[in-house]
């Protein structure tokens, strides 16, 4: 461990701002060069680190393990590069799955950390990848995570797959050709904005087709008053007529079999079709007036 302590001419501070943000350096480059200059560890300083970080919770011996594993973060995130992000937010990652592996990491298994965090690195950037590559998920399940990390590879030169291309990929990866066929249309799809960009008010985008006026809060607030007036509203209104006004307003206006004539509702009363068109038109305009009255109620709650 005697080269540890000049492992890199850093300040802690600068090295641990680094392994979080590889671009502190200045750049990717400098970077990449500063952490292929720290040394690597021998399998007996590794074990007796591990031992001080089980046992002690040495947090300098995870310091060391992580620094001599960074360049392994490095080589694994370049494998990632052709799915169009960036090299420093893949390296990020996969710095965060070394921790994961070094705090998990068990010297009396005989181990090698290289072996053990490489699965953890490439986890942490699959993830990565899988939430960041497409503004849609695009990848959720085992056998779909699985496809999207091998069939770019394994389709020839990136044309469709024949069927018995889809049965031979799906047979390889153990899973069903279904689930082939849809991530492969998964992968020739893209990205579409829903709104046109600042500069081009002319395109007609996408977004034109999804806005729906009658949908919007002012407009479902006013159908759902507009419900309530003409049920529980008018039901209340009614009640504050006598009855043989509410009988004459139901049977002229609120039936379903026509409504009955003012001189059928006189005959049935025993008075003048005049009289009884008199009690419908105050009857109307009470009604009308309760109405109203509710309806201020509920512009006001």
């Amino acid at each position: 461990m005697s080269h540890s302590s000049s492992s890199l001419a850093l300040a802690p501070a600068q090295l641990a701002q680094a392994i979080s943000n590889p671009g502190a350096l200045g750049s990717i480059e400098a970077y990449i060069s500063a952490v292929n200059r720290l040394p690597l560890l021998s399998a007996e300083e590794e074990t007796s680190l591990g031992r001080r970080l089980r046992d002690e919770n040495d947090l300098s011996a995870a310091r060391e393990l992580i620094l001599s594993h960074l360049r392994l973060v490095v080589s694994v995130a370049r494998q990632y590069l052709g799915y169009g992000l960036a090299h420093a937010d893949l390296i990020q990652e996969g710095n965060i799955g070394l921790m994961k592996a070094v705090r998990r990491f068990d010297p009396e298994r005989g181990v090698r950390l290289v072996t053990f965090a490489v699965h953890w690195i490439r986890a942490e950037i699959h993830e990565y990848v899988v939430r960041n590559w497409r503004l849609v998920k695009i990848a959720t399940t085992k056998a779909q995570r699985k496809l999207f990390f091998n069939l770019r590879r394994m389709r020839p030169d990136g044309h469709a797959l024949a069927p018995d291309q889809v049965t031979d990929i799906a047979q390889a990866l153990d899973v069903r050709p279904e689930d082939v066929a849809e991530m492969e249309v998964r992968l020739s799809g893209g990205d579409c904005a829903l709104d046109a960009p600042a500069d081009d008010e002319d395109r007609f985008a996408p977004i034109a087709w999804l806005a729906d006026e009658s949908q919007s809060p002012d407009q479902v607030l006013a159908r759902r008053r507009m419900d309530t007036l003409q049920t529980e509203g008018l039901a209340q209104a009614l009640d504050t007529l006598d009855a043989r006004s509410q009988h004459i307003v139901q049977s002229r206006w609120l039936t379903d079999e026509g409504g009955a004539t003012l001189h059928q509702l006189a005959a049935e009363y025993g008075i003048s079709a005049e009289r009884v068109r008199q009690i419908e038109a105050a009857a109307l305009k009470k009604l009308k007036t309760a109405l109203a009255e509710r309806q201020a109620d509920f512009i006001e709650a």
